[in-house]
């Protein structure tokens, strides 16, 4: 059974044993609430765990393998360019669409109740309450923290993050032994801990079982709502990125029919979509790039590998809007500078998210932490990650594709472009 079959039966089998515990319900004596917040709080603790280690390994090896010296020229800084800005661009549609639906208010009211949320609401609204324009100083203090092992203790990402970035740049023109010993280092670490995080995401579906019997137990099938709410959020926030933003990009910059370049990325969408890995895609990916959209290999080489790394416009995006709903279902008025906050953590840890089903997971609770928000509250949406994650990575692979259609054009192969779209079938020139 995969194991987002397993999530699901896992959601099903919660539910029902929630709607059959009560506060004294007792198996051989044994309380089962109890059990169930165990359950929950060991998969949350576990995905705590390896936050750091997993963003802080995944973006030096990004960093590591971002390409030859030639490479990162011109079409390096192109690549790049445009990968961030249409992550802010994904992040701040997503944050401007869950704003104006507001899943995590109900009827007027925050959802707290409805979702069952246990934390302390008060102490909750205290570490938010009061930030405002000068917290914007501290957002650039934490960006360089004097004490890297305390920024990690603290989970204050940002440092961490912006230290990865200049450790990998730096590491990766490191020249002789010692450099190469040190690449191979980190690039084992980082293969040791995604090992790890998968070890965790399997067991998701316990975790799952868990958080959503104990909701169930508490409030009934009244979460269901905000659920749903958020649920269609993401969707339509994920659509207008795909179907709107980037198609306005191919037309207005690559001069060329958004509708051809689906038809001819329908392949490599749709295993995106089935199998929620950017990395799994990627070979499918580079053949539609080049066979059927007839994108140069040298471009498509570098730019599509790169993408899989750090463009996650998806990622990004559901990061984002997740924060967000849990935020409005505490009842938190977030300020500019806090919204502005989860936007640039958004978009740095889209960069550290590895390409792998569920990684964004860790992300959103690097997020929370850097919010103020408990990272228990991840429970609430792991009920429908599942399907987002599939859609995300779907966007995330459509997003690759468009920068090698635009990066093509503007390295001159506008002729390839404009030519008929080619089988899978054809050899590789």
């Amino acid at each position: 059974m995969k194991l987002h079959h397993q999530i699901f039966l896992a959601m099903v089998l919660g539910g029902i044993a929630g709607a059959l515990t009560s506060e004294n319900t007792a198996v051989f004596g044994l309380p089962l609430l109890p059990v169930y917040d165990l359950l929950g709080d060991l998969f949350i603790n576990a995905l705590k765990m390896v936050v750091v280690p997993l963003i802080t390994t995944a973006i030096i090896s990004g960093m590591i393998n971002v390409g030859d010296g030639d490479n990162l020229g011109r079409l390096g800084a192109k690549t790049v360019a445009f990968y961030l800005t249409t992550s802010l661009i994904a992040v701040l549609v997503g944050l401007l669409v869950v704003n104006v639906i507001s899943p995590g208010i109900i009827d007027g009211q925050p959802a707290r109740d409805l979702l069952g949320l246990s934390a302390d609401t008060e102490q909750t609204l205290q570490s938010i309450e009061g930030r405002g324009a000068a917290d914007f100083t501290e957002i650039l203090r934490q960006m360089l923290p004097p004490n890297l092992f305390q920024a990690a203790a603290e989970t204050q990402m940002l440092g961490l993050i912006v230290f990865s970035l200049f450790f990998g740049f730096f590491l990766r023109t490191l020249p002789g032994a010692p450099g190469e010993h040190l690449r191979q280092t980190i690039e084992g670490i980082y293969r040791v801990i995604l090992r790890i995080t998968m070890v965790i995401i399997r067991f998701a579906p316990v975790g799952v079982f868990g958080l959503i019997a104990v909701t169930v137990s508490r409030t009934g099938l009244d979460a269901v709502e905000p659920l749903a709410l958020f649920f269609v959020t993401v969707l339509l926030a994920l659509g207008i990125h795909m179907f709107v933003v980037m198609p306005l990009l191919i037309r207005g910059l690559a001069k060329r029919s958004p509708w051809r370049h689906l038809q001819a990325m329908t392949p490599a969408l749709l295993t995106a979509f089935s199998s929620a890995s950017s990395a799994a895609t990627l070979p499918l990916s580079m053949e539609c790039v080049e066979k059927r959209s007839g994108v140069s290999n040298r471009t498509a080489s570098f730019v599509l590998p790169l993408g899989a790394t750090v463009n996650m416009d998806g990622t990004a995006l559901y990061e984002c809007v997740a924060a967000i709903f849990i935020a409005q279902a505490y009842g938190l008025d977030l300020s500019l500078t806090t919204q502005f906050l989860i936007v640039i953590t958004a978009l740095l840890t889209s960069i550290g998210v590895a390409s792998i089903p569920a990684a964004s997971l860790v992300a959103i609770t690097v997020i929370l932490g850097v919010i103020g928000l408990p990272a228990e509250a991840i429970g609430l949406i792991l009920v429908t990650d599942r399907l987002l994650d599939m859609c995300r990575t779907a966007v995330n692979i459509w997003g690759d594709s468009v920068c090698a259609v635009l990066l093509a054009r503007s390295e001159g192969e506008d002729q390839v472009l404009q030519g008929p779209m080619r089988e899978l079938s054809v050899e590789r020139d």
